[in-house]
């Protein structure tokens, strides 16, 4: 099922930011740093007594301002409040409770969302100031004293936030169903692929709605198996599109990445990979899912024999940090090559699911020392006893040495590459996890 969603709302200069920072520091820590990804600070996961959720910094809401920051304003607190489980508004106790508070207090309380008061900058340790209990004014409830640059308060605060995230449920669809999250930049081709996916099928049961609110997933059974799309379209554009929808509209990849087994990263091919694009896929890869880049609008290519090549060539160079994924050049306004995707998606599950054994494993990694030695430092020289493969989406191997620190990256890319040569493992990303065993540092 997808993440809860945490929003946090404020006008500007209260310490969203700040809060927004202290809270995903916990969890940022525990995340690979993957070359190649740029991430976005506007959203992030957080973990809080066991449960993960996602965390959205809403930006400054200011109402009483010119249209267009009103209007933006709106859009804001819309998203928020659309995509949210639980919202916090932040406020802060140097200024008082002002009109803009107020006002925000009064949108977000329509939203008949569970809406939880911080009283931001209370950095003194001890009693609660007096300044907070006027807070009480604005109807939301108890105030949460908290100060985000010092973290006090925070937990407090989070144990609230708990207590309304919504039952851990799993969706319906039977564990042979295959879940496709179609993923990608706004007006990549998303919608239209899953219109011509949906159109083009005459054996679709239904259209479900979907846990992520307003998108929507669409069942597919065929002789490639059964398969739930789901549309992360993003929000439906209205006269005037701001940035900050397609900002917003990264949260939902997020969310259907997180219920997804496979994700089918679609980019246009008129304009190219874009750093958005490493953005939703760099989190598929950070998750552990299997991938899938279609290059859509293909038909609008002008094309010779090597135009597919060339392109092919350029995009590995874009998806050095995931160098594994496959590539399939679709139109989905004709619907070239389309049902290719089906194929490619069970393959691609198969192999985020291979379970390998520890004797097949280990003769690879004898192979592949005796080939290259493994590294040394100052006379020392890395040795690997073994390794084991303890679970799968995606496959994750533990490697036993005697020092984890000449276990160095590059030598870990090329264990990998051997693995893969071997046993092939395309679309998919693994895990290497290095123990060291005993006490032999030699």
């Amino acid at each position: 099922m997808p993440l809860p969603v945490l929003a946090v709302v404020g006008r500007p200069n209260v310490g969203k930011s700040t809060l927004f920072n202290k809270l995903i520091g916990k969890r940022l820590s525990i995340v690979e740093d993957t070359p190649g990804v740029t991430r976005d600070r506007i959203y992030s996961k957080c973990e809080w007594r066991g449960r993960e959720f996602m965390v959205v910094d809403t930006g400054g809401i200011e109402p009483k301002t010119d249209d267009e920051i009103l209007e933006q304003m709106k859009i804001q607190a819309q998203i928020a409040i659309d995509r949210a489980d639980v919202i916090i508004l932040v406020t802060d106790v140097r200024c008082g409770v002002t009109a803009s508070d107020y006002d925000v207090a009064a949108m977000l309380q329509k939203s008949g969302k569970p809406l939880i008061l911080a009283v931001n900058k209370c950095d003194e340790i001890g009693s609660t100031p007096m300044e907070v209990y006027e807070f009480y004014n604005l109807g939301i409830g108890e105030p949460f004293p908290i100060s985000s640059a010092h973290g006090h308060g925070t937990g407090d605060l989070l144990d609230e936030v708990f207590k309304f995230f919504p039952e851990d449920k799993t969706d319906d669809y039977d564990d042979d169903c295959i879940r496709v999250a179609v993923i990608g930049k706004p007006n990549v081709g998303k919608s239209s692929l899953i219109n011509r996916i949906a159109g083009e099928e005459r054996v679709i049961v239904s259209n479900i709605a979907g846990t992520t609110r307003d998108a929507t997933d669409t069942f597919v059974e065929n002789e490639n198996g059964k398969f739930v799309f789901i549309d992360t379209a993003g929000i439906r554009k209205k006269a005037r599109v701001t940035e900050r929808i397609e900002r917003y509209s990264v949260i939902r990849a997020y969310m259907a990445v997180d219920r997804a087994d496979v994700c089918i990263i679609v980019i246009d091919a008129e304009e190219g990979f874009t750093e958005q694009d490493s953005k939703v896929a760099g989190y598929a890869h950070e998750q552990g899912k299997a991938s899938i880049v279609a290059v859509n609008k293909w038909d609008k290519i002008d094309k010779t024999d090597k135009t597919m090549e060339e392109f092919k060539k350029k995009l590995e160079n874009d998806f050095s940090f995931m160098s594994y994924v496959p590539f399939v050049f679709i139109s989905a306004k004709t619907g070239q090559r389309v049902n290719k995707l089906y194929e490619m998606i069970s393959f691609v599950n198969q192999q985020n699911s291979m379970r390998i054994s520890t004797g097949m494993l280990n003769d690879v990694l004898a192979y592949a020392t005796t080939r290259v030695q493994p590294p040394s430092d100052k006379g020392k020289r890395l040795k690997i006893y073994y390794m084991t493969q303890p679970s799968t989406k995606p496959p994750t191997f533990v490697t036993f040495v005697n020092r984890s620190d000449l276990f160095h990256f590059s030598y870990q890319r090329y264990i990998e590459n051997q693995i893969r040569a071997t046993f092939g493992l395309d679309g998919t990303p693994v895990r290497f996890i290095v123990r060291e065993r005993g006490n032999d540092k030699g």
